[in-house]
């Protein structure tokens, strides 16, 4: 799993050849922290299929304005430098399963 700040996202994200799954964060969000476990094991699943990249909306309040985000845990999935999908607050690990998998295989 990587990190993405305002210098680096775009290269990281925007120009990716995989899915990027992005997950945008802050160090106080207690959400955030429950679902960083789950989104490493993910990480670790879909190593092959697409790439997850945590951004700090502390550290880079210039992205969360760009991508609008308004609640955190806020999950985009990006493909081929386009917003594909996003999902705001907790979600299950049964959910968050079926939301990658329909993004990850789908234009292949």
């Amino acid at each position: 799993m990587r990190h993405a700040t305002e210098l680096d996202f775009d290269e990281i994200v925007m120009k990716n050849d995989k899915p990027v799954l992005v997950d945008f964060w802050a160090p106080w969000c207690a959400p955030c922290k429950a679902l960083a476990p789950t989104l490493d094991d993910l990480a670790e699943e879909y190593a092959d299929e697409m790439e997850i990249v945590k951004v700090d909306i502390e550290a880079n309040p210039g992205l969360a304005t760009r991508f609008g985000v308004r609640g955190i845990p806020l999950l985009m999935v990006v493909r081929d430098g386009a917003e594909q999908a996003r999902t705001v607050g907790t979600i299950s690990r049964s959910r968050l399963d079926a939301f990658v998998e329909s993004h990850v295989g789908a234009a292949e």
